[in-house]
């Protein structure tokens, strides 16, 4: 599926709202933000410069973002060597993205993070989940693949992605507005604003998209297509002109939430050879529906010139229910039940179809404290890490069964019961503590690292006849282990510009 062709209108730019503001409040601004938690939150920084990188590392700035204005997170990555992608959807709602041969499966083999926290639902307990941050409404993503990954894990093989949200702007006043429409029914509404002033300032960004979908449900009416919304606050406090010490505080607040029409069910191959913008009406229920709610808050404080810490504190909370056909006349669609739907759309009179509509319905917690000291001599910097991390996946799951006759439209006939098909929790917890020193030697740098990781992982079953979860449950299984994680790469400079 193609990049919706769009028609994109922006009203009002940041130059406009820049140009209404004070320029001399914005200048004073500016003088007194000594430190900033961007670079708390970003790999490449004015510390860690992108041509000095050991690895294979890129950087997409908000002008090449621009340029493209993609929703879609795998046409943004397009450009990129070594990242490999999986088309699923058509619209990259739930991307499937590899590195360096890791496999994209759900993008469980790579490390995805959003302003430098993890963002799978739980990348411990259960990496390959169903979410992504939304890449439309970033200022920048960076990409690092090779061995100096080990900052980041617990995936240090492949490489991390880290999409950077929007950050506060440096004037008293900036903010835009965007707004495209294109085919099947795409549009997209990009909106934010936000100043700093002496010692306080904040940014709203909303961001929303939608389409009708380019695939049509055989016999019904209804599109395949979604909507999704998010919206991201931040609001920062800096310490005082006078202070001791240089301190900013910052807090993140987002809520997402997305409907999509989308089915697990394919064709046959002639019916893809003869359409494959169809889908069978057996899968008209089909449905995915997705909450996020985050919050992060970030202290950055300067002790001296070459002595930072960073600690970051977090808590995401996902829900999700793709209700999708999964049984058609008692036969998975993996085997012989996409058949039978296939055959009944060629002739509905031949007898009614029993559809079964499973509710695969999971709420997932990810949350943790991290922390960072970095130690800047002549020719080292030195980074010393920890992080305590928790993460969970609850699935609580039942089965609908309908039946469809001539007509094509599906009949609710047994209503399942919550906690009857699968009803479980599994969940983890992780200690990570990693050392760093960046070597340089005039054009030539070495960078050696060493990751420690120690995680328990626990599954709790209640089993399908205990719903309410009482007493003991049927299994309670935990695991531990550790590893050490080390790294050395090597880089030199062949120019001023890497």
């Amino acid at each position: 599926m193609l990049q919706p062709k769009t028609l994109s209108l922006s009203l009002i730019s940041t130059a406009l709202l820049t140009a209404l503001s004070a320029p001399a409040f914005a200048q004073e601004a500016k003088e007194i933000s000594t430190i900033t938690p961007i670079e708390q939150i970003s790999i490449f920084g004015k510390n860690n410069p992108l041509n000095t990188v050991p690895g294979s590392a890129h950087l997409i700035d908000e002008a090449q973002l621009d340029a493209f204005k993609y929703s879609d997170i795998m046409r943004t990555l397009a450009s990129v060597p070594g990242v490999y992608i999986q088309e699923e959807d058509g619209y990259g709602l739930r991307p499937n993205i590899g590195m360096r041969g890791t496999g994209q499966n759900r993008s469980e083999k790579i490390t995805i993070m959003e302003d430098g926290v993890l963002a799978a639902p739980a990348p411990y307990a259960s990496p390959a989940a169903y979410y992504f941050p939304t890449s439309g409404r970033m200022e920048s993503i960076e990409i690092l693949k090779g061995s100096s990954t080990v900052k980041y894990g617990p995936r240090t093989t492949g490489g991390v992605i880290n999409l950077i949200s929007r950050q506060i702007p440096e004037e008293n006043l900036a903010g835009k507005l965007d707004m495209a429409a294109g085919q099947d029914g795409f549009g997209k509404l990009h909106a934010y604003a936000g100043g700093q002033g002496e010692r306080v300032g904040g940014v709203i960004d909303i961001y929303r998209y939608q389409a009708d979908g380019f695939r049509d449900i055989n016999g019904v009416s209804g599109d395949s297509g979604f909507k999704k919304n998010d919206a991201m606050a931040k609001i920062s406090i800096r310490s005082a002109e006078d202070a001791k010490f240089d301190q900013v505080v910052e807090v993140k607040l987002k809520h997402a939430d997305e409907t999509s029409n989308e089915t697990y069910m394919g064709l046959t191959d002639a019916d893809f050879a003869a359409n494959p913008y169809s889908r069978y009406s057996a899968s008209q229920k089909d449905v995915m529906d997705t909450e996020h709610t985050q919050i992060q808050i970030n202290h950055i404080i300067d002790f001296s010139d070459n002595l930072t810490l960073g600690t970051t504190v977090y808590h995401n909370d996902f829900k999700r229910n793709w209700y999708k056909t999964s049984k058609v006349d008692g036969k998975s669609i993996s085997s012989e039940g996409t058949q039978k739907a296939a055959d009944f759309d060629k002739d509905p009179t031949s007898g009614d179809l029993e559809v079964d509509v499973k509710a695969n319905n999971r709420a997932y917690i990810s949350q943790g404290v991290q922390t960072e000291l970095n130690w800047y001599l002549d020719n080292h910097d030195l980074s010393f890490g920890a992080r305590y991390h928790e993460d969970e996946m609850d699935r609580y799951q039942w089965l609908d069964t309908y039946s469809m006759g001539s007509d094509q439209v599906m009949i609710l006939t047994q209503a399942g019961v919550p906690g009857t098909d699968s009803n479980r929790v599994d969940s983890a917890k992780a200690l990570a503590l990693y050392v760093q020193d960046k070597i340089q030697f005039g054009d030539f740098n070495i960078t050696a690292g060493l990751r420690y990781e120690d995680v328990t992982t626990r599954r709790i079953d209640w089993g399908k006849s205990n719903t309410g979860r009482d007493g003991e449950p049927n299994k309670d299984i935990s695991n531990s282990f550790s590893a050490w994680l080390p790294s050395l790469s090597a880089t030199y400079q062949l120019t001023a510009n890497g």
